[in-house]
This record gives C-alpha cells, structure tokens and sequence, in this order.
C-alpha cells in the first residue's frame, strides 16, 4: 500500500511517503523516506504530544529486528519526518533505540496541532492503519475493497488543517466521472470498537457539481464539532478528534439496509439480523421507516421465500458477505449494503457492533455463565490483579479445607467475561439431581436471573448428563476436615453468643496482624513472595480463625423465624426484626463518618461547598481543620466502592468519595433524620416487634413460637457479624496492594512497565516473568488498561449468559407491565415518597435529604449514602447482599432487581417504593431540573 500524504515541516510543505505492510498477527514494518534519501529527524506523535527525538537514519523492520531503529548521528540537520501514533510510540527510550508497537485503542494525536494539510487519496489506497489520516469510515471502506468486497468507487479528503484544496478536491470528483455522489464524514473517533459515532455526523446523498459537492464537504467538517457530536464523544471518554470526508459514486439501489453479523439484542454470536426497506437504506438507518426484518443463521440456509424485498438468495448473499467481512475484521459486524437493478451487492460501510457485551472464551461446547459480581455489589470490570488475587486466596481455602486443586487456577469455573465475575454453572444444571435444587439457591440472584436460569433447564443443550460437577473425594476430605469444627463452633456460638462474638473479633485482630509483611528492605521478589506465599493465610484459613462459626450461627438465627413464623408473621414484620441490627462494621463506620461530619460543622462552608477532589489534596498536604478524619481512615481507609478487587484504589489513596459523602451529611438539617437517631429507633421497633411477635406466635404455635423467639433474640446478638468476614479479608488485601504497587514502582523503573499502577493489569504469573526473568509487560498492561477503562463505562451485564454471547435475560419475553409501575423485587420492608437521585458512582456523589437513591447495585462503598436517603432502589442485588441489608438495619425501605431503573427513572422524578410488595411507582408530574 501506498499513500502520499503532504505533512506540514518547520522547512514547509514535502512530499514524504510511508511504506506500509501489514503481516497478520505480527507488527508492522515502517520505512520512510525524504527526498530519495533515508536520513531524517523522527518525530513521534505519542498520546496528546509530540515527542522530538535524536536524529535516526535508517528504519529497521520492527517484524524482522525485533521492533528497533537503529541510531546513527547525522552530520547535518536534516527535515524532520512524522510517524503518527498509529504507525508507532515510544517507550521508555534507551541508547540508540526506539521500540516500536501497534497502535492501541484510545491512542490519538493531535491531528491539527500537527499541521497536516488536506488531499485527497482514492479508497484502493487506504487500509486501517491510516486511520489518523483519514478517518474510521474510510479506513473500512479502504479495508474492504482490499478484502475483495465490492465498494462504490470514491476517494478520501484526509484530516488536517489549512483551507479546503478546492481544486484538487474537483480533480478527483471529475475522476470519479462526475455525477450524483454520497458526500460522508470520517471522523478519526469513528467507526471504533468501542464508539460507532453512528449518526453522530453528517452525510449529504446525491450531491452532484462542483459546487453542491464543496458546500457539502465544508458541512461535513463541521459536523465535528456538533453539540451532538462533542457531547457523544465526551460520554465516550474521546477526546481529540479530526474529520475526513468520503466522497463515493451513489448506487441506485432496489433494494438496502443494515445487516448486524451477530444479533444487537439478544448478543448471540451464531445468528444475524438483517433489515431491509425498498430503495435508498436512509429510512433504516435513521429510523424512519418500517423495514423488513430477518433474522439468519450463520450456518444454516435462509428460507427460499421469505417474503419482503429480499428474496432468499439474497439473504444468503448478505449472510455469506457478513460472514467474510466478521472474518476480516476479527469482530462482529454492522453493515450497510444495497443491491442494486442488476441485482449486485455493494457494501457501503462495515463497523463493529459497540454495543455487544464480551463473548466468553471459546470452549467447543454450550456453556451457561451466572455473573457473581452484584451479589458483593460489583457491576464494575475486576482488575486482572483482583481477580488473580481472589483465586490465590480461593486456592489457600480449598487447599486447608483438605481439597486437591489445581495451584495453576484453583477456580477454573470463575472466570472473567468483560471484565466481570461469572461462574460456570453448566456441570450444575446438567447434573439431574443439582438441578432440582438449583432454584431455591438461586433466589439469592433475584428474579430475573432465577428465572433466567430455569429457561435454560428446559432447553435441550442442558438436558441432564452423567456424572458430579465436582470430585467425590475432595468433597469427602473436605467434609472430614470441617464438619467437626463446624459442629463444635455453631453450638458453641448459639450456647454463648457474647462469647463467641468476642471470640470473632479476637479472630479479625489475628487476621489484622499476620497481614502484616516483613520490615523493610525488601526486594522486588521478596515483595512477591510474601504477597503469594503469605498476605492471605492467615484469612483464608478453613475457620478464618475462628471467625466463621459465629458469623455462621447470626445468619443462621437470622434466616430462621421466617421458616418458623410462616402465616403469623407477614414479610415486613419480619424484616423489622431485623432492623438496628447492632455489631456490624458497615454500620458503625457509617455511624464513625457521621460523627466525623458532626465535626465539621464547625467548617461547614470549607466542607460543603469546595470540591471533593480539592478537599482531597488539602487533607493529604495537611492544610485542613482537623476533624477526626485521620482516625477514622485509620481503622476504615482500606475500604472503598469494589473493595474486593486489589486493583482498587482505597479511601486512604483516595479520600475524596468521603469528603462529597460528608457534604451530604452537612446538608441534613432536621434532628430528627441524623443517622444515629434512625439507627435508634429501628433497634427499638425491632425489639418491639420482637415482643410482638412473640406473644402472637406463642398463642398460635407455643413450641414453634417459643423456638422463633429464641431465634429472634439471638439474632441481634450475632446477625450483625455478618458483614466481618468480608471486612476480615480487607487488611490482607490493603497489604498486598501496598507491596503490589511497590513492586511495580521497581519494575517502572526497571523499564518493565510504563507505571508502577499498571501492575494491577498482570496477573502474579506475569509479574513473577517480569520480577524474576526480566519480561517486558509494558504493551500487555497498556492493551488490559485501554480495555477496562472502556468496560468501565459500560452499563449494562448481563446477570446470564451462554457461551455464544446470548444474554439469556433477553431470550425472556416482557412481563405486562401496570401504567407507570416498575416491578423488582423486595429488599428492605417500608414506603417512601421522595424526588429520585440516580447516581453510577458514589465517588463525588450529591445527594439531598430525603431523596430515593436510585443506583445500578451498592456494596459497603455506597452504604455512608444511606444514611440520608428516604430509600434504596436498585437494578441487581439479593436480599442477603450488603445493600438491602444495611438499609434494613437504617430502616430506609429498598427495592432490588428493578430492570433498568436508573435508565427508567430520571434524577428528579417523584416516585414512592414499597420495600415489601417490591415497587417502584413513578408519580405524576415532570422531574424537577
């Protein structure tokens, strides 16, 4: 391929030609020269900046030398020559060498600030490597036509700056033979895997002369900055952006569309869907018309009359194209085509399909995967570090317990799905006698995802099968070894509750301490194997010290009047037995924030009205009143919002989260609502209902009444415990994150990462060929980085999904639905009225006294936001996760498994929950700004 784009120099405009050649699966190779002669200063567009380095002379092939360009001072000044970021980036540089890499995703130049002129360059000359210069659309068109697909004839007006080159502009219309052309923007952010800027910018169809066609250019280029258009890639997280613009022959089709290689609903991978309309496709892609609608799969035949404009050889064209065309580019597509009065095939524009959640890895059979993340309130990607970290844990368990894992991958059915937590439940719902029991273990998950899981019990891939998803041996150790202390530690604990609640926390202050790693110095190794040998033995021991028996016992208490009190105790009643729950650790460090905002009152302008983020960096340069925060970080700031994932920063590297949470307490202004009042009073309606319960059991059941009030008391001696075995993991985690980042600080400076954070996108196995073998990680971590940072604004995960990517949710057909109701499923008993708040992120987060937190899920992280709201409503959870929970504990009504609520509800929108019957209700009226 060859291009000849004109690139601004300090000595002016040259002509400097790029050599391409793309080899599959390999990087590319570069050459490039100036004036017939290889000598030049290389200068290279790297993130946002342009990097000036020493002069080089001759670009060796980075495929066949191992990515270096070789160094040799030049005796003169020479131009200077671009390689854009799409053609390589510098990396740590050393003495005479400059490694070289493919571009990333999410790497993009200042295209303007590099005074690139305007030219046009015929589509046959454009491949995707050219990008930056030409834009997303036309890079897949040029991609195309190298692939052999049939694309309308037409040329590329590349990104840059400086007036519009009219003339060479007509010149290359004029060899297009002139006539009526479609005139279509090709910004460089478009046409991404993770953004297809669909509609976002402008596209003129049959333009025809010189003048229509210029005027439709320049509307072209300023469809970039669009208020549509800035405002879509700002949600993006896109920054810089240029414009190029396609020109190409129109066709005059019989018929045209759009064709997704893999269905945009449901995400399966193995069928297509196709939409087609008579004539010109504008009316599909902009939703205006009412097209014909297939549905094809990718290896059987289309019907022979399907009826509609396309007939079933047609379909199979499409279908055979799409296939070709997923091939080339590695990914689903979506596909604009036409067939024209000839009845050929043209392709008009080919783009992944962004909106598709990740497919599981490819296992040769049908898998059926259960996401685990919003069971800890985690809908966000887990780190690579965090979930290697959880499975080394894992693996010390199974391993004390008497079990004979794998030490490579102790969990192989957990695995990570777009960077989220799901488990492999297939071997379970196969097995006929697991089956039977899957329901009631799954109620845990909510509704949906129950009901999810039943479907797929009736299809036939999941029929019943021979043999145990797990070995009979390890399950017989592991019984032997567990049950005697088990047995021991559960009558123990309900004999002596007090005793064995100070039992548990003499276990965490264990925990605490042997968490504690070597004095320094340490080695980058010696980091490492205390990280893996021992952070976690002390927690992940089979009875965490004695930890687990009592917390076990409360939640066993806890569970039980509702099997006891059957038709004398409605759900509600029960609930609030639970309410004011004393002893857990979420809840008191609520209460200790709260107390620290009582503090700040003294400040209360400096607190609530300047930012968190400036309040952040004050509190960390000393320059704040001091308001007991530093205590309070002391024994919680190895907490945060996804504290599971070791990859996570903490409140005590980050404690801006609490700053905006203390601006909400500030704002609180009635008594009557502070946080420790409410906690008060649902302990002492909780012991009211108690007795109330009590005596009406005792009349209707004595034996099982009195059973159920032992249970209830019980219960709020040892119930709270709950949330301490999680809170019990967290110092070993703080731990390993200190030495984690250490450790990758020495392998930055080894010139093994590009920053001592990237550690968190390896695993331990790859850190271990990094600190012991000297591997270089710095592209791998870069490539996991850019991807979870787009997962990160990803707002929708499927709760079930099959191997082939199908969202089993999606395959569930719509319950009727009552006007203006949305329906989960009940979390915490009560009503409320109130004006909703939808927040993503409780980093930053305002909310007002008084209104309904609508959230995508909550763990421990979002819990200090409880502590004003009127209610909860949530889009996944389970009643025993540690939102519902807490909030029951506040007395705040919550509602659970709301499908899509925060996109359902609008911040400002008056709404009541009822916590018991599982309510959302939208109230009339228009939500206030």
């Amino acid at each position: 391929m060859l291009a000849e784009p004109f690139i601004a120099m300090r000595s002016g405009y040259l002509m400097h030609r790029f050599i391409h050649r793309l080899t599959k699966g390999r990087q590319p190779a570069f050459a490039y020269s100036v004036d017939g002669a290889e000598t030049g200063k290389v200068m290279v567009a790297e993130g946002l900046g342009v990097t000036l380095l020493p002069d080089y002379s001759v670009i060796d092939d980075p495929v066949e030398r191992g990515g270096v360009i070789t160094h040799r001072p030049l005796a003169a000044e020479a131009d200077d020559v671009l390689l854009t970021a799409q053609h390589a980036r510098t990396r740590h540089l050393k003495p005479g060498e400059v490694r070289l890499s493919p571009a990333k995703s999410g790497y993009r130049s200042r295209m303007r600030s590099l005074e690139v002129a305007m030219r046009p360059i015929p589509l046959p000359e454009i491949d995707s490597s050219m990008i930056e210069l030409v834009g997303g659309k036309a890079a897949g068109l040029g991609e195309m036509i190298r692939a052999g697909e049939r694309v309308p004839a037409g040329f590329c007006l590349t990104a840059g700056s400086g007036p519009l080159p009219e003339e060479e502009l007509l010149r290359a219309y004029r060899g297009l033979g002139g006539g009526p052309v479609a005139v279509r923007s090709s910004a460089t952010a478009e046409d991404l895997p993770e953004a297809s800027f669909a509609g976002q910018q402008d596209t003129y169809l049959d333009v025809e002369g010189p003048g229509p066609l210029l005027d439709a250019v320049r509307r072209c280029l300023d469809s970039l900055n669009t208020e549509r258009a800035v405002a879509y890639r700002a949600r993006a997280g896109i920054g810089e952006a240029a414009m190029a613009v396609v020109v190409q022959r129109m066709i005059d089709p019989v018929a045209a569309g759009v064709m997704f290689t893999a269905d945009p609903i449901t995400g399966c991978r193995t069928r297509m869907v196709v939409d087609a309309v008579p004539g010109l496709g504008t009316g599909v892609v902009d939703g205006t018309a009412v097209p014909d609608h297939y549905v094809i799969g990718h290896r059987t035949p289309p019907p022979a009359a399907p009826g509609g404009c396309l007939s079933g050889g047609r379909l199979a064209e499409l279908r055979d194209a799409g296939l070709r065309l997923q091939r080339h580019f590695g990914s689903p597509q979506d596909v604009e085509w036409a067939f024209d009065a000839d009845g050929t095939l043209w392709l008009l524009q080919s783009r992944p399909i962004t909106t598709l959640f990740p497919a599981p890895p490819e296992t040769g059979d049908t898998r059926l995967y259960l996401e685990l993340g919003h069971l800890q309130g985690m809908l966000r990607p887990i780190t690579p570090m965090g979930l290697s970290m959880i499975k080394l844990g894992a693996g010390m368990w199974f391993t004390g317990a008497g079990a004979r894992v794998d030490p490579r991958d102790p969990m192989p059915r957990l695995i990570t799905i777009g960077g989220r937590l799901y488990f492999d439940l297939t071997d379970f719902v196969r097995n006929a006698y697991l089956r039977r029991r899957l329901r009631a273990s799954l109620e845990v998950y909510g509704p949906r995802v129950q009901g999810a899981v039943e479907r797929m019990m009736g299809d036939p891939r999941f029929a019943p099968r021979r043999g145990l998803p797990f070995r009979l041996g390890n399950a017989a150790r592991m019984a032997l070894r567990v049950a005697p202390g088990a047995v021991a530690g559960l009558a123990a604990s309900l004999a002596r509750p007090d005793a064995a609640r100070a039992r548990a926390h003499r276990a965490l202050a264990e925990i605490e301490r042997r968490a504690t790693p070597p004095p320094e110095p340490l080695t980058s190794a010696e980091r490492l194997r205390w990280v893996v040998e021992e952070s976690q033995r002390a927690v992940m021991s089979v009875d965490m010290q004695g930890l687990v028996w009592p917390l076990a016992t409360g939640m066993l208490l806890g569970a039980a009047p509702s099997a006891l009190l059957g038709g004398v105790a409605t759900g509600e009643e029960l609930h609030a037995v639970l309410g004011g729950m004393p002893y857990n650790v979420t809840t008191e460090m609520d209460l200790a924030l709260w107390r620290v905002a009582s503090a700040a009152r003294e400040h209360r302008d400096l607190f609530a009205t300047t930012p968190p983020e400036e309040l952040a960096a004050r509190y960390r340069a000393g320059d704040l009143p001091d308001i007991g925060l530093a205590g309070f970080l002391a024994r919680y700031g190895m907490r945060a919002a996804a504290e599971i994932d070791v990859g996570v920063p903490r409140w005590e590297d980050d404690p801006a989260p609490l700053f905006a949470t203390i601006a909400n307490y500030l704002r609180l202004e009635d008594p009557e609502l502070a946080p420790d009042r409410r906690f008060a009073r649902a302990a002492a309606g909780a012991e009211k209902m108690i007795g109330t319960l009590a005596r009406r059991a005792r009349r209707a059941r004595p034996v099982r009444g009195r059973l159920a009030t032992f249970c209830m008391r019980r219960a709020r001696k040892l119930t709270g415990l709950r949330e301490l075995a999680k809170f019990a993991w967290l110092p070993a985690l703080r731990a390993a994150r200190h030495q984690l980042l250490a450790i990758g600080a020495d392998l930055a400076a080894r010139g093994l990462l590009e920053r001592g954070g990237d550690i968190m996108f390896l695993d331990l196995a790859e850190v271990r060929a990094a600190v012991h073998r000297g591997a270089d990680q710095r592209d791998l971590a870069a490539a996991r980085r850019a991807e979870y940072e787009r997962e990160l604004r990803r707002v929708i995960v499927p709760g079930a999904l099959l191997s082939d990517g199908t969202d089993v949710e999606a395959l569930a057909p719509r319950e009727p639905a009552e006007e203006g109701v949305l329906r989960g499923m009940a979390g915490a008993a009560g009503r409320a009225t109130g004006r909703a708040r939808v927040i993503h992120d409780p980093a930053g987060a305002h909310i007002e006294p008084g209104e309904i937190l609508v959230a995508p899920t909550t763990d421990p992280g979002w819990t200090p936001l409880f502590m004003t709201t009127a209610g909860l409503v949530t889009e996944t959870g389970s009643p025993v996760a540690h939102g519902p929970t807490v909030a029951r504990e506040y007395g705040i009504p919550a509602v659970i498994c709301v499908r899509d609520a925060t996109r359902e509800i609008e911040t400002g929108r008056l709404i009541t929950i009822d916590g018991s019957a599982g309510t959302v209700r939208l109230e009339p009226g228009d939500p206030l700004p």
